[in-house]
């Protein structure tokens, strides 16, 4: 399996990393059969956080590997923004973990400038983690964001973290591009590791899970971490990790292109297409991206997938960003007449004035469709 640099921490990472979330869904037999597998297989990267199953994954990690501590990269995360809580947290998880210290401390899904400034102030998260540091109980800090990555970008560009954890796969790299676009030339910039979290999307993508992983990869990333709670799931992962060869350009473009999730609804931000009535058509669609990943689509054709999709589609919680920035457009989707003249400029066969009514119907909050 190949190994990457963690940033500039001097530690390497297997490109498939075991994030710990799923492991509260199975026994600790089983979850211990699966960490020792992965081990075994090569990989050398394993991540929880406190607040999963409040301390059931750890515990489970804790119970089941501690024994081969020296063999693999140990990150754990606090959700507390101020100092004495997130210290608190931190000795906690050591205990649940069974170790005397984690290799890196990620700062737990911060979502807003507000919950920045708190960590990064006097009496903030940050200083509970660099206390840790010099006690021997922390080697590295960093932060993590779901979907929208305006906070990671504030974080990197204030304060020197050696990693960032972000969503990256190739459904929602249309729906947040700034990741692709901002946030991974800046960590390379800044020096730290990027941790790049749901290769599949939640789950969307597991039709074409082969593909997802590939373009995962491709990345440049240090790690993909991925919940695996069984042993087909472990082993067909653990394959696309070894068996992995980059994708080129040619192949990204023509996954974008066919990928059945992504078909002729998700915008793919070319910016191919214009209006005579002047509406900002990839704006509208970046909007409708914020609000809920473009997967509310008027239509109902696999219930099984309906069902998927309303589960996820505000699974970030970043509708109101979408509305914010939606109204800030001086022209609306409303004005949109049906022209039809955009139709014949979309490479991907989206009806677009649909989708514009779809979209302000979403994002004006219309009661009626």
């Amino acid at each position: 399996m190949e190994f990457r640099d963690f940033g500039k921490t001097g530690l390497k990472t297997s490109i498939l990393g075991f994030g710990g979330f799923h492991l509260v869904e199975i026994p600790v037999k089983e979850a211990g059969y699966l960490l020792n597998s992965y081990l075994d297989a090569g990989g050398n990267y394993i991540e929880t956080a406190a607040s999963y199953g409040k301390g059931e994954s750890e515990r489970k990690i804790g119970n089941s590997i501690m024994n081969r501590r020296n063999e693999f990269i140990l990150v754990s995360k606090t959700g507390e923004r101020k100092k004495e809580a997130s210290a608190a947290q931190i000795d906690l998880s050591l205990k649940n973990l069974k170790t005397d210290h984690l290799d890196c401390i990620l700062m737990h899904g911060v979502s807003s400038m507000e919950d920045l400034d708190t960590i990064l102030s006097e009496g903030g998260a940050l200083q509970a983690a660099l206390e840790a540091k010099k006690a021997g109980k922390v080697r590295f800090i960093g932060i993590s964001m779901h979907g929208w990555p305006g906070t990671l970008i504030e974080a990197l560009n204030r304060y020197k973290f050696d990693a960032v954890m972000s969503t990256i796969n190739y459904y929602d790299r249309f729906n947040f591009p700034e990741i692709e676009g901002k946030l991974l030339p800046l960590a390379q910039e800044k020096g730290a590791a990027v941790i790049l979290m749901k290769p599949i999307a939640d789950g969307f993508l597991y039709k074409g899970a082969e593909q997802a992983f590939h373009y995962a990869f491709s990345q440049k990333v240090s790690v993909v971490v991925t919940g695996m709670n069984n042993r087909r799931m472990l082993e067909t992962d653990l394959k696309y990790a070894q068996n992995f060869v980059p994708m080129t350009e040619g192949e990204k473009e023509q996954l974008f292109k066919n990928a059945s999730e992504l078909g002729n609804y998700v915008c793919r931000q070319c910016g191919k297409c214009s209006c005579p009535q002047g509406i900002n058509i990839p704006e509208v669609f970046a909007c409708e991206g914020y609000f809920d990943r473009q997967m509310s689509r008027g239509e109902v054709q696999d219930t099984a997938e309906y069902a998927l999709m309303e589960r996820l589609r505000f699974w970030f919680g970043q509708k109101e960003l979408g509305r914010a920035r939606y109204e800030k457009l001086r022209v609306k989707a409303d004005v949109c007449n049906q022209c039809g003249e955009c139709l014949k400029q979309c490479p991907y066969n989206i009806d677009i004035p649909n989708k514009m009514h779809i979209c302000d119907y979403k994002l004006a909050g219309r009661n009626i469709y």
